[in-house]
């Protein structure tokens, strides 16, 4: 499985994208539901019945079928839709930034399996080497070249190998069952992750991913979140201006059975209060969110200033271990047998210089998976594409 393969898979089946993209549908609902015009009124009221004198009984009822209906003034409705509209796209934003999570998160567990297969592998070729170092002791010994308290060495250093090698298989059995958490499954139903940990393509300049910085959904959001601010301070402002009631009916007069018509109006004296209260925090909130855009642009440049020095010191750990200290120990590695075959070197110092091959591997695959780790937190800041050529290439 390549890492656009984990990517596409993971938009495709990830259940918490599955669960988040009602919320856009949530957000349209509340658009259709804010464009709605208010529900006039009907009313059947009754008069003069059930009094005392020529009210008594109902000889005197009068009855009025009315219809009412409230006109909004100042465009509160436009301006409803206006918020809604304006929430849906911070619902649109945060969902491409729950995206970009999941591919984060999908990257960094693609990389945490090709690490492990790394391990993996490194495990296997160290117990090998120590089960090949075995028997060769076991020829010294049966030559009496050797006592026989290296053979018992060496097969404790086969056992703890051995130990490494299923820790190192179980490891990897683990990560890619992370990885297809993913996608929703607990079992992993691809063999290996085609990549290469230690191909790195050119880093480009902390200035060039600083520029991108705008394209961050959580930067991208406060753009919108001061359109919404924007709305509510209007529709606030709307909202200081009263709507009236215009009613119009029949009233039937029993006595006489004469209809006549019947209408009127409303209108709230808008003397105490004028939505002063609401208007100022809605122009409270806008100002908040302009607080908020500089204070997360100045926290973001800072984290991403942080990863990039840590994403170059990586690179170059990793270029030093696998370029220069790793070939040094394997040839340190293969004089040390030599040595040793010809008695110049004891058991203890080739066991040393073994490990010494597998820590110095171990630190490579570390340092390697810690820059592709850190450029995929970069990429998340910049919100750019997580298929990285680096991993994309095939193994050899």
């Amino acid at each position: 499985m390549t890492l656009a393969q984990a990517l596409d898979t993971a938009l495709k089946n990830n259940p918490e994208l599955a669960a988040s993209r009602y919320e856009l549908n949530i957000a349209q609902a509340r658009i259709v539901q804010a464009d709605k015009r208010r529900n006039p009124e009907l009313a059947l009221e009754f008069e003069n019945f059930a009094g005392s004198g020529d009210t008594s009984g109902g000889d005197a009822l009068e009855s009025t079928l009315a219809f009412s209906q409230v006109i909004e003034l100042g465009g509160k409705r436009a301006l409803r839709r206006s918020v809604a509209e304006a929430d849906s796209d911070l619902v649109t934003l945060d969902i491409r930034a729950q995206q970009l999570d999941v591919l984060a998160d999908v990257t960094r567990r693609y990389i945490e399996v090709v690490a492990a297969q790394e391990r993996a592998r490194f495990a296997e070729e160290n117990a090998t080497l120590t089960q090949k170092t075995l028997d060769a002791i076991a020829a010294r010994v049966k030559a009496a070249r050797s006592p026989v308290a290296e053979q018992s060495r060496a097969r404790i250093a086969l056992t703890l190998a051995q130990i490494d090698q299923r820790q190192a298989a179980l490891a990897l059995e683990t990560a890619r069952s992370t990885l297809s958490l993913t996608w929703g499954r607990v079992d992993a139903r691809f063999s290996s992750a085609a990549a290469d940990l230690f191909a790195f393509e050119p880093l480009e300049t902390f200035e060039t991913f600083a520029a991108r910085i705008e394209r961050n959904p959580d930067v991208a959001r406060f753009a919108s979140d001061a359109r919404l601010r924007d709305a509510e301070v209007s529709l606030a402002q709307a909202q200081s201006k009263p709507d009236f009631t215009f009613s119009i009916g029949v009233r039937n007069f029993r006595d006489t059975g004469d209809n006549a018509l019947v209408a009127g109006f409303s209108l709230p004296l808008a003397v105490h209060d004028r939505n002063q209260g609401g208007i100022e925090e809605a122009r409270a909130r806008r100002a908040q969110s302009d607080a908020r855009l500089v204070a997360s642009k100045t926290r973001l440049m800072g984290i991403l200033f942080a990863l990039y020095r840590e994403a170059v010191a990586a690179r170059e750990r990793a270029e030093a271990l696998r370029s220069h200290a790793l070939p040094q120990a394997r040839v340190a590695l293969a004089q040390t047998q030599s040595g040793y075959e010809r008695g110049r070197f004891s058991f203890l110092e080739l066991l040393t210089s073994q490990q010494d091959q597998l820590s110095i591997s171990e630190a490579a695959i570390d340092a390697a998976a810690d820059f592709h780790r850190l450029l995929a937190e970069i990429e998340r800041l910049t919100s750019e594409p997580l298929t990285t050529q680096d991993l994309e290439a095939p193994l050899p």
